[in-house]
């Protein structure tokens, strides 16, 4: 059997995977996050899996996406002192992740090493976001 590649770290520590469907990429991603990264990825993974039991995975553009048959509502990515949660129709929720984008509907919510992950916030987010028309790829 051979063995299995280290993914390639890219700029920001944000490993590179393949572009593939389901929980078998995100679960390669999400294992080569580095460092405390890797544990806030975990926990976002499981409270994602936890709102919306139906959840689609995918990883595109070196980053997990998650979503219904409709479409995306989330993806998150590594940079070098935070992890980025793109809420793809953020301008959409009650209240709006704190960070604008350039692009029209997403907002962004960074998550650095000693914070405290609001999960109730986070929660509300999801439940709103996965009811909400999701964002082609």
């Amino acid at each position: 059997m051979p063995e299995k590649k280290t993914p390639t770290l890219l700029s920001g520590g944000n490993p590179q995977i393949p572009k593939g469907d389901g929980p078998g990429p995100v679960r390669d991603y999400l294992g080569a996050m580095p460092g405390w990264k890797g544990d806030v990825g975990k926990q976002l993974d499981a409270l994602i899996e936890k709102v919306v039991p139906a959840v689609r995975k995918a990883v595109r553009w070196n980053q997990p996406y998650y979503g219904r048959e409709d479409g995306w509502f989330l993806s998150f990515r590594c940079y070098t002192g935070y992890v980025q949660v793109q809420f793809l129709r953020g301008t959409s929720l009650e209240p709006m992740p704190p960070k604008p984008s350039k692009h029209d509907e997403i907002r962004y919510l960074d998550i650095h090493e000693n914070d405290q992950l609001d999960e109730k916030q986070v929660r509300s987010w999801l439940e709103q976001a996965a009811e909400l028309p999701g964002a082609a790829l």
